[in-house]
């Protein structure tokens, strides 16, 4: 499987965290919780156009690029659940997202790698 085939999958969990957020009655009166929602949003919005002209190249550039700020919603959702809600769907909400970010991660660093790797071959 591809590196970009291999994100999106992950993506996928990232889009059902996102969901779960949005339909919460939470999210209503928490600014903060709304900002996760719309980053997580945004990177999936981000990877779009690639996805769908299948660009590997251009995906696993903007998957990059975007990272960071993934990775920040990620770790912003980690802090703001006890606050928001201590039931367990928030909790397998911050754990699944987590996750799927940091085997994200973990594919951009394999991608990384490979980059070097062909560097030095040519």
């Amino acid at each position: 499987m591809s590196l970009m085939h291999r994100i999106d999958a992950l993506v996928s969990h990232v889009w059902m965290v996102r969901t779960f957020i949005k339909h919460s009655e939470e999210l209503e009166d928490d600014p903060e919780l709304s900002e996760v929602q719309h980053t997580l949003y945004d990177y999936m919005l981000a990877l779009g156009p690639a996805w769908k002209a299948q660009d590997e190249e251009a995906y696993l550039k903007q998957a990059k690029k975007k990272i960071s700020k993934l990775r920040q919603a990620a770790d912003d959702f980690s802090e703001l659940q006890p606050d928001v809600s201590t039931h367990m769907n928030f909790q397998m909400a911050v754990r699944s997202l987590q996750c799927a970010v940091a085997e994200i991660e973990a594919v951009l660093s394999e991608d990384r790698v490979r980059g070097r790797e062909g560097e030095r071959e040519t």
